[in-house]
């Protein structure tokens, strides 16, 4: 079963996440850690799910650690803000992010980001 690594605090958030999974038949892992999150995505998951307005530990940190691991350089790796906080998609994408969009363009798109095959492309 393919699997996805979810780095969020939100818990009602992810289990939406979990639930839109469950209809792709894949597996979702909660990292609650910089090093849990590291630890499971060299477990090879589909991509990571990132909510890019965590502060503890912030996303950029745990963005960072994951591009610090050659392995994991490549990992699609796709991330979510508030709408008011619309500077975390540049730092986001400076420290690594795949892709980072507003929270609301993300719950519409989640169907179709987790029914890609192989993770998300990379924006243009």
């Amino acid at each position: 079963m393919d699997r996805v690594i979810v780095f969020v605090d939100d818990l009602m958030f992810l289990s939406r996440i979990r639930e839109a999974a469950r209809a792709h038949d894949l597996e979702v892992h909660a990292a609650r850690t910089v090093a849990d999150l590291v630890g499971a995505c060299h477990e090879a998951p589909r991509l990571v799910i990132m909510d890019l307005d965590r502060a503890r530990p912030p996303a950029v940190e745990a963005l960072a650690a994951l591009r610090a691991e050659p392995a994991l350089s490549t990992l699609p790796v796709i991330g979510f803000f508030s709408h008011v906080h619309a500077e975390r998609a540049r730092e986001a994408r400076d420290a690594g992010c795949t892709r980072a969009m507003p929270r609301s363009v993300f719950v519409q798109e989640l169907d179709a980001l987790l029914a890609e095959p192989t993770g998300p492309r990379s924006p243009a």
